[in-house]
Order: structure tokens, then C-alpha cells, then sequence
């Protein structure tokens, strides 16, 4: 597997125009203008100068991660000074292509007039012109294409305030598809596209004009729709889907060294990347495609054999299989052959034991041994927490399966820990995660228990830790009886709370789809009333990048902090 050819720093196919004052690109969809994580920089600025051998660029435009379309860089700072004036001035044109659904028939020429100003979210809004921080917005709108109530709309900004265009048709009822910030039509992205740019080229003073057509998923969405799981029956589609999530996560793909070195990550996250229940996670040089349901859009042989086809050809050494049941309470042999089966079902096997990094945490996985690799992805985040707040504290790890977020507290200089699960020969494989990290000694104890069981003894014995991990499974059976997150989680936080020290810190999390991030807080604080304990914070922890979701997130995980006394 050659890391660098799946994830190269640019494509020479997305410079629409270079010379020795400029170089005009086309940035696809997925790929941000400035990067969110400062440590891993992403965007195209870091990548397009890399291209150019670490090349001058001034900068003077951004658009959002997920609207494609054309930039222009400076390539010398003679010519920065020329463009620098012509955007702040606002003489540059630039055009836009939208897809929206409910544009009106009747409205195929207007000019959208508003004053936008920020909301309390962070998104933009329509208010009365007179309003504080109020800015005036002005776009004409042309109705370039029509397909049923579908139609692509050219837009012109004469303004260009903060997500103009978004804001302002989803004021006209006609949100762009793909926009869930605004509230837009299902669709496989953002469907906002920069097609055209015309300036005054800073050395000739001559006006030139650059142009792009629509990408093939917005002509593809004014034709169809939504294609949802239609569009594994596209050899085409799929493929351009997939690149889509692979820009996505470029600055994971190429976290190959240094101090949060990442080989462990999802590539693909269901309805979030436009592909319904498929999620495909890297473990270094391999994949691991998770279909959810045999049934619906996997029944199909040769669905199932286009889509390992297709993630086989992104250049991975090996694709392994999970089929998940449908139903996220119904327990399976996770071992059943036609389920998990033991080898890759594309390219070349990993070996049985394979040793990947995580924010620079070395862990073990097995790709092979049923439908769970040993690794939670989505805890990626709350596991470089822990490594965080470690250091010389007391961590209990409670569910603790193969122990990642012990070898984190380990990592992180924890001066004991404590491991439980009921399976010992998951602890078995903890044990050995923890010699292959390099952390040793007494300190780190492994208990084969019911969780809650020993939350009650811990309790009776007066002991305090400073941190603890509580991340059950929603559903289990323990031997106090049938364990169900909707309805036990309280009990199960209490218990944790009880044995907190004080301005002890819980990190709390669950995978229950039907408990939402709002319902999580109050649980956690109706747990922290009936432990008879004061609460100083409750802190949501988002997700990470590679886990973006449509509508509540999969996995909800908080940060209890009690107070001192």
C-alpha cells in the first residue's frame, strides 16, 4: 500500500491555470480552505504548496469544506498586492452554481436583497436591515436547469458576507441540497459549486476569466435525486463517492509520523458520506467494510461484490467483511463464517495480530476474529482525553473490553489503573495491548467482573479514583439481569459517580441510538443527584471528523467533573 498515491498532496487535474503570477484551481468537494486542527493541517493551501515544491501562495479567498469550485492563489508578492485590492474592493466576479428543490417556476431571473447578521449558533441569519451587526447581502439568481421540483440556480454575489448564498435561499425556501446547517434537500454533499472568476491579472492588467462546470453529482442530483442506496448500482457514482470521503479524510490518511501519528481511523461513515449503511474504517494498510442489515441493499450478491470492489481499488493491501444484524439487540455467533469471515474477502490477509498507532498510542487490533476488531474508532478523541488527564491520576476503566482506554491512561503517566470486564479473555488481550505499548507493573489491574458488581464493592470499600471510563455496550446481560441503556443508564452512572473522588471526572458514553445528546446531560445529572454528589461541569465531547452524522450523533459521550467537596 503506498499511503501517499491514496492520499496525494494535490492532483495536477484540479490546476485549472498556472503562470508566474498566479495558479487558479478547481478544490473538489471535501477539501477545506483553512484546517480545523492546526497539528494535522488539511486544507488546500498546505497541499497545493506542497504540489509546488513549498511555493509562495497568497491567499485571498475560502470556500466552506464541502462547496467545491474555483480558487486563485498569488504565486509571487508583486502580483498579491494587485488581487489583494480587487477582492477587497469587490471587483472580482464570481459565479456560483446551487442545486435546490421548491424554486419557484415564476422566479427564473431575480436579486435576493437582505441584511444577514450572526446567530447565536454561529450560523448566519436574515434580519431587519436596521438590526445590530446587521450587513447587507445582495445575490442575483438565474434558473439555469430544471428537473420535476429540482432546479440549478447561477448566482452572482455582489456582496460576499459569511455563507451568503446558503443563508439567503433558505430564506427564499429553496435551501441548496445537501445543506443540514439550513436545512436543505437530501443530497450527496453541499450542493454549492464557485463555476466562474474573472479579475485583472496582476501583470498584464488584462481581465481574464476562469470557468467550471457543474461537477457530475449536481447534474447527477437535478436528474435523480437523492440516489440513497441506488448508488451502488453505479460502477461511476460509487466511485466518485468514495474519492468524495477520501479528501475527506486526507489529514488522518497522511498522519503517518510525529507525536499524533494515526493509522486507525473511519473512512467512510454511512449516510454522512451519501453511502447508507456501509461504513469502511482503514487500519493501516487495510479496510474493514461494515454493512448494516443482510437484508435491503446487501441482499444483492453482486451489490455487495461492486462496493468491496470498489473500496479494493482505492489501493488498500486487503478488504475484510462484517455483516451486522439489523437489529442492534439481537445477539449473533459474531464468529459465523457468512458474517465475519476469518479472511479478506479482497487482496492479501493482515496479520493475526496487527499492531496500529492512534494519536501516537501503539494498539492491537484483530481484522479476522469476529465482527469486532478489538478498537472503537469513534472513542479516538475521548481516548487522547484520558491520555490527557492522566498523569498521575487513578483511572478505572469500567466495560473496559481490550483495555484501549487503559493503554491511554498508561500512556499518559496514570499512576494506577484498573481494568474491568466481565470477559477475561478480552482482558487477556488487554494485558498484552498494554505489554505491546510498553506499560508494565502491579499498578495495573485487570478485573473479570460484572461491572456492577464491582462499582458495589468498590463503594463498600471506601475507594475513590480520580477518572473513570464508563462505556457499556446499550444492551448486555449481567447477573443482576437484562442490562438497557435507555432505561439503566442512571443506575450504571450513580454507581461510577459514588466512587469518584473528589473533582474526580467521569467520562461518560453510549452508542444507544434512541438516547439523544440533550436526554444524555439530564441523565448524567439525575445519576449525580441520586449518588448525592455536586456537579461542576458537564461537557459534551463531539465526535470526531471522522464520524460526521445526519441528524443526533451514533455515539454521545460527556465529561462529568465533580466539584471539591
Amino acid at each position: 500500500m503506498d499511503r501517499r498515491a491514496i492520499w496525494p498532496d494535490f492532483r495536477d487535474a484540479w490546476i485549472v491555470h498556472a503562470d508566474d503570477a498566479i495558479v487558479v484551481v478547481d478544490k473538489p468537494a471535501g477539501v477545506p480552505s483553512q484546517a480545523a486542527d492546526p497539528e494535522r493541517p488539511d486544507d488546500v493551501v498546505t497541499r497545493l504548496r506542497a504540489h509546488l515544491g513549498g511555493a509562495y501562495l497568497g491567499v485571498h479567498q475560502r470556500l466552506d469544506r464541502d462547496t467545491s469550485g474555483l480558487l486563485v492563489f498569488a504565486r509571487r508578492k508583486e502580483a498579491n498586492a494587485a488581487l489583494a485590492e480587487q477582492f477587497e474592493g469587490r471587483s472580482v466576479q464570481k459565479t456560483y452554481l446551487a442545486c435546490v428543490a421548491g424554486w419557484p417556476r415564476g422566479r427564473d431571473r431575480t436579486v435576493l436583497r437582505d441584511a444577514l447578521a450572526e446567530g447565536r449558533d454561529g450560523t448566519m441569519r436574515v434580519v431587519p436591515p436596521r438590526s445590530r451587526g446587521a450587513k447587507k447581502a445582495v445575490t442575483r439568481v438565474s434558473a439555469v436547469g430544471r428537473s420535476g421540483d429540482r432546479a440549478m440556480l447561477e448566482l452572482s454575489l455582489e456582496t460576499g458576507r459569511t455563507h451568503q448564498a446558503r443563508v439567503q435561499l433558505a430564506h427564499a425556501k429553496a435551501p441548496i441540497a445537501g445543506d443540514s446547517l439550513y436545512g436543505g434537500a437530501r443530497a450527496p454533499r453541499l450542493l454549492l459549486h464557485a463555476s466562474g472568476l474573472s479579475f485583472l491579472h496582476p501583470t498584464s492588467g488584462k481581465r481574464v476569466r476562469f470557468a467550471s462546470p457543474a461537477p457530475a453529482e449536481m447534474a447527477d442530483w437535478l436528474e435523480h435525486g437523492d440516489r440513497g442506496v441506488a448508488v451502488y448500482d453505479d460502477e461511476v457514482a460509487l466511485a466518485r463517492t468514495l474519492d468524495r470521503a477520501r479528501e475527506r479524510r486526507w489529514g488522518l490518511g497522511r498522519a503517518e509520523k510525529g507525536p499524533r501519528a494515526t493509522n486507525a481511523f473511519r473512512l467512510v461513515n454511512e449516510e454522512a458520506d451519501a453511502l447508507p449503511r456501509l461504513a469502511v474504517d482503514v487500519y493501516d494498510a487495510w479496510l474493514v467494510a461494515q454493512l448494516y442489515g443482510d437484508d435491503g441493499p446487501w441482499s444483492d450478491p453482486a451489490r455487495r461484490d461492486r462496493v468491496l470492489d470498489a473500496l479494493h481499488a482505492l489501493g488498500f493491501d486487503g478488504v475484510y467483511l462484517k455483516v451486522r444484524p439489523k437489529q442492534a439487540n439481537v445477539l449473533v455467533d459474531t464468529r459465523r463464517e457468512e458474517l465475519a469471515p476469518a479472511s479478506p474477502v479482497r487482496g492479501v490477509a493482515a496479520p493475526s495480530e496487527l499492531a496500529v498507532v492512534e494519536e501516537g498510542t501503539p494498539l492491537l487490533v484483530r481484522l479476522g476474529d469476529g465482527l469486532s476488531t478489538g478498537l472503537f474508532l469513534d472513542q479516538r478523541n475521548n481516548r487522547r482525553r484520558v491520555r490527557e488527564m492522566s498523569s498521575g491520576k487513578s483511572v478505572a476503566n469500567l466495560f473496559a473490553y481490550t483495555c484501549a482506554f487503559t493503554i491511554a491512561a498508561g500512556a499518559g503517566g496514570a499512576r494506577k489503573t484498573v481494568s474491568v470486564d466481565a470477559s477475561a479473555a478480552a482482558l487477556e488481550r488487554g494485558q498484552a495491548g498494554l505489554a505491546h505499548a510498553g506499560i508494565t507493573g502491579d499498578h495495573h489491574a485487570m478485573v473479570a467482573d460484572d461491572c456492577f458488581s464491582w462499582l458495589e464493592r468498590a463503594a463498600r470499600r471506601g475507594e475513590r479514583w480520580d477518572i473513570v471510563v464508563l462505556d457499556p455496550p446499550s444492551y448486555s446481560t449481567t447477573k443482576r439481569g437484562r442490562f438497557v441503556a435507555d432505561s439503566d443508564y442512571v443506575d450504571l452512572a450513580a454507581a461510577a459517580i459514588r466512587v469518584l473522588s473528589p473533582g474526580g471526572r467521569l467520562l461518560a458514553c453510549t452508542n444507544h441510538r434512541g438516547i439523544s445528546v440533550a436526554r444524555f446531560r439530564k441523565v448524567l445529572f439525575d445519576a449525580a443527584r441520586t449518588a448525592g454528589r455536586d456537579v461542576a461541569q458537564v461537557k459534551d465531547l463531539p465526535a470526531p471528523s471522522d464520524f460526521p452524522h445526519v441528524g443526533e450523533p451514533h455515539t454521545k459521550s460527556a465529561l462529568v467533573t465533580l466539584g471539591r467537596v
